[in-house]
């Protein structure tokens, strides 16, 4: 079997962006008069980009929301969030260790992302991060975006390597649903942003920590998602 691809979501799953996020929103719904989020509003805000955010927080504030509106808060967010980059945010622990654990075993690595492919690419270029993928795509990089299949083939197109054995790592039922839904393997961390218990996401396994993270697991993943697809294909 060829090396397998890993692709990884980015906010909540690669970097606790969570502070950055907040603060950016917070700046944006500011200037419409809404009160602030908190920390605990986060796993409900975060993982439809920063446009599906600020509907939310709006929603959340019981405020009505035009598309005009819409299009001139979001310019807000950008110029604030990308003007503060990276922020404090950072990689989770054992991140980087896993990244140079996988790329020398030969994996090759993506970044699959809600996010805006123009805030993720400076974000990962900010914390050192870029040059350890292949590909990196957004929320706007294709027509479609996680939990849509093409998304993550895409992605696995532009790191040149369609249809190689592949899994998906992240912190959202849009990671493992986008999983599935491309007929791939797939891991749940559950230090992310996650509005449920990641358990009930029906990821192919759940990993604690990045040290858990190793070749043998993501290739044993992979070939018992092949013998499953065998065998329903009997």
């Amino acid at each position: 079997m060829s090396k397998p691809v890993i692709i990884f979501d980015l906010d909540g799953t690669l970097v606790d962006t969570a502070p950055d996020l907040m603060a950016s929103l917070n700046h944006t719904i500011e200037a419409e008069g809404l009160q602030p989020v908190g920390y605990d509003d986060m796993t409900h805000l975060v993982g439809q980009g920063a446009k599906m955010m600020i509907q939310r927080a709006f929603t959340l504030r019981e405020r009505s929301l035009d598309e005009t509106t819409l299009a001139r808060l979001l310019d807000r967010f950008i110029a604030h969030y990308r003007a503060g980059m990276p922020g404090k945010s950072k990689p989770y622990p054992g991140l980087v260790a896993a990244l140079d654990r996988l790329r020398g075993a030969g994996c090759t690595l993506a970044v699959c992302t809600n996010k805006l492919e123009g805030l993720a690419r400076p974000l990962l270029e900010g914390l050192g991060l870029s040059g350890y993928f292949a590909a990196v795509t957004g929320g706007d990089s294709f027509s479609m975006r996680k939990p849509d299949a093409g998304h993550i083939l895409g992605t696995l197109q532009r790191a040149g390597k369609p249809g190689e054995p592949a899994l998906m790592i992240g912190d959202s039922i849009n990671d493992i649903l986008a999983a599935k839904n491309a007929g791939i393997a797939s891991i749940a961390v559950p230090f992310g942003y996650s509005d449920v218990d990641v358990r009930s996401l029906g990821a192919d396994r759940i990993i604690e920590h990045f040290d858990e993270l190793t070749l043998e697991l993501v290739e044993g993943l992979i070939a018992e998602n092949l013998a499953r697809r065998i065998f329903r294909a009997l």
